[in-house]
């Protein structure tokens, strides 16, 4: 999960631009009949706001905060990683027109582009309130060379040559090996892991800054946003009691997983996530990078490597082959994969998998 890589960057421009082109000149042909429109964030003729998103976990907490006072779009297909968003002269038409657009801005370049050149006043940023404080992570495994001087010299996460160690609550440098520069690395991803909604405390103030911004461009509906703020929140605390509960004993604390999507969940229940790639599931380790962290699972007795949803097990599956571990799904819940699910229940099902693959009591 991140946003799209920089040398896609050029042709995601290029047809942002054709779009907004093509949007504009819709809206300007039926200029005519914009003055018996009602404003933006009327809803006194019963008619909710309008709400674009640009991914699922962004769509469940409007619509958990909003309820039946907004209509929420989201951008990304379902079934497509959010970061492959393409957006069509329709989907930045309803950019333009939207009372918000809730955004992350750098898991999508396109719509942060067309957010802002469309519809910058009615932009809200959930990274600026979502405490994204856990430094991008790099990939971390590499052929040969000093394990012992990355263990020796690791303060705070990063060796002295500044390559990142596994991210999670022991805040210990595991890596087998040094960071090679420049090999695999997401710098396209911005300077921290997006994945916030994976940590439930950090999902609260998100669903918080939410409310505030709805009642400001809807007051009439603060009561209603308050009622389902405390709702949701209510749900979001009790997933972050369950997952407390569920993961105090366990055999394992490291996961080993694809990609780097689940260092703030292994940051605040105690463990240390061990990333395969960096934070694009589109990475592709080379054959040295997955025979190093297949040599580290070895070593540190990993029963369970982690594969996701949305993107190949491929990865996963070469280490867990090398090692004779077993593997499992986690799921990022960047989008839906299957009817009838939902962001709790989802994570309920990550937390069933965590409990067996990490052999937690």
């Amino acid at each position: 999960m991140g946003p799209l890589r920089r040398h896609r960057t050029p042709s995601v421009r290029a047809a942002v631009t054709a779009a907004v082109l093509a949007s504009s000149a819709a809206l300007t042909a039926c200029g005519s009949d914009a003055g018996s429109a009602p404003a933006p964030g009327d809803t006194a003729g019963g008619d909710p706001l309008s709400v674009v998103v640009g991914f699922y976990p962004l769509q469940y907490a409007v619509e958990r905060v909003g309820g039946d006072r907004v209509e929420v779009t989201n951008l990304t297909r379902p079934g497509a990683e959010p970061h492959d968003a393409e957006l069509t002269p329709k989907d930045v038409a309803a950019v333009s027109e939207a009372d918000l657009a809730v955004h992350e801005k750098h898991m999508q370049p396109a719509l942060d582009a067309a957010v802002s050149s469309e519809n910058p006043d009615k932009a809200f940023d959930v990274s600026t309130v979502a405490q994204l404080d856990a430094p991008a992570p790099e990939p971390m495994f590499t052929v040969g060379g000093g394990e012992d001087h990355a263990h020796d010299h690791a303060h705070d996460g990063h060796d002295h040559d500044g390559h990142v160690a596994p991210t999670g609550g022991t805040g210990e440098a595991a890596t087998p090996g040094q960071e090679s520069p420049g090999d695999g690395h997401d710098h396209d991803h911005g300077t921290m892991d997006p994945h916030f909604w994976l940590d439930p405390v950090r999902y609260v103030g998100v669903a918080e800054a939410l409310s505030t911004r709805l009642t400001e461009i809807d007051p009439e509906g603060k009561a209603t946003y308050e009622a389902n703020l405390a709702a949701l929140k209510k749900d979001l605390t009790s997933l972050d009691q369950e997952y407390r509960t569920g993961l105090t004993t366990c055999r394992s604390r490291t996961l080993v997983t694809g990609h780097a999507a689940f260092g703030y969940l292994a940051s605040r229940y105690d463990l240390t996530q061990a990333a395969i790639s960096g934070l694009s599931p589109e990475s592709e380790p080379d054959p040295g990078r997955l025979a190093a962290v297949a040599d580290y699972a070895k070593k540190n007795d990993v029963k369970t490597i982690y594969a996701e949803t949305l993107s190949s097990p491929a990865v996963a599956e070469t280490v867990a082959r090398e090692t004779g571990a077993k593997t499992a799904v986690l799921d990022p819940i960047e989008g839906l994969t299957k009817d009838g699910t939902d962001y709790l229940s989802i994570m309920r099902t990550n937390l069933t998998t965590l409990r067996e693959g990490q052999g937690c009591s």
